[in-house]
């Protein structure tokens, strides 16, 4: 039987009091949604492509990926209206990056903790 919960039910009143007034203005749906855009595997290798080359176009992301321009773009179009990447036109060619420094520093310490994880034999 696993020992992963309390054995007697208690609660501290002020830290519960604090913790339901933190959440009463903040918007878990939108924030939810992200992390649900960056669960599909290939968002996420899209995500760190993007974060190891800064730039590249659909047609990149399309060989990166293994897919028709088609599906690269339907997944980068995803990443854009979720807020995570942001594009340019450039003549007939459209280039995509990540969309700010705190997308680049989730995706970057996400995959920092799943080495750590690795390394120490958490998974």
């Amino acid at each position: 039987m696993s020992n992963d919960h309390c054995e007697i039910y208690c609660f501290d009143e002020e830290k519960v009091q604090r913790a339901r007034s933190s959440l009463k203005n903040t918007n878990f749906s939108d924030t939810s949604q992200m992390f649900k855009a960056l669960a599909d595997p290939t968002r996420l290798k899209i995500a760190y492509a993007l974060l190891k080359e800064s730039e590249l176009c659909v047609c990149d992301v399309a060989n990166i990926i293994r897919s028709s321009p088609a599906t690269a773009s339907h997944h980068l179009r995803l990443l854009r209206n979720m807020g995570l990447a942001k594009y340019r036109k450039e003549g007939k060619m459209v280039f995509y990056s990540l969309d700010d420094d705190h997308v680049k520093d989730l995706i970057r310490l996400a995959f920092d903790h799943s080495k750590e994880l690795q390394e120490n034999g958490n998974q």
